[in-house]
């Protein structure tokens, strides 16, 4: 009780400074949560992006040495030498080349002859004995967290060479 003439404190109560400090912070938790869950979610599709863009390069890269391989002992299929060594690619890119891909421009295989010169040719005979196979293809991809490159798209491109053996029967196969 108050004593007549002495004036009450206008303090505050302790439980009414708590509630008025809640009501001024409330949102800062989910506001804290999204700045600290963004980068992290970043970092944590950052950490699979990395070795999933080596994985793609090791496989591109082992998938146009098989095609070599296989074009250079003048094997073929039902399609044409060509087609055959594009199958055997696009079988060993582990799924990153396929029809489908192909067809919607992400990805490419492309078979280039070259004579002991080193000068390009095309058309029958271009795989005869002595000539250089060159087998390219390249996988575009889509970066998980879109903020290294400006378009958003990695491309991995894998070439291999050798020199074409003797056809069995003496004469190279259809391309």
């Amino acid at each position: 009780m108050v004593q007549p003439g002495l004036q009450q404190s206008v303090c505050p109560s302790r439980k009414n400074v708590s509630n008025n400090r809640l009501g001024r912070q409330r949102g800062s938790a989910a506001l804290e949560a999204a700045l600290v869950i963004l980068p992290t979610m970043a970092l944590c599709f950052a950490l699979l992006d990395f070795p999933l863009m080596l994985f793609i390069q090791n496989s591109v890269e082992n998938a146009v040495r098989e095609g070599v391989r296989f074009g250079i002992t003048q094997q073929t299929g039902a399609g044409g030498q060509d087609a055959a060594i594009k199958n055997i690619v696009k079988s060993n890119s582990i799924g990153f080349i396929n029809d489908s891909s192909i067809s919607a421009g992400n990805a490419s295989v492309t078979l280039q002859y070259y004579d002991p010169t080193l000068s390009a040719v095309s058309g029958t005979g271009s795989n005869a004995q002595g000539n250089i196979l060159v087998v390219t293809a390249t996988v575009k991809r889509y970066w998980m967290v879109p903020i290294y490159l400006d378009a958003n798209l990695d491309i991995y491109t894998a070439s291999s060479s050798d020199v074409m053996e003797a056809p069995a029967s003496g004469t190279p196969p259809v391309r």
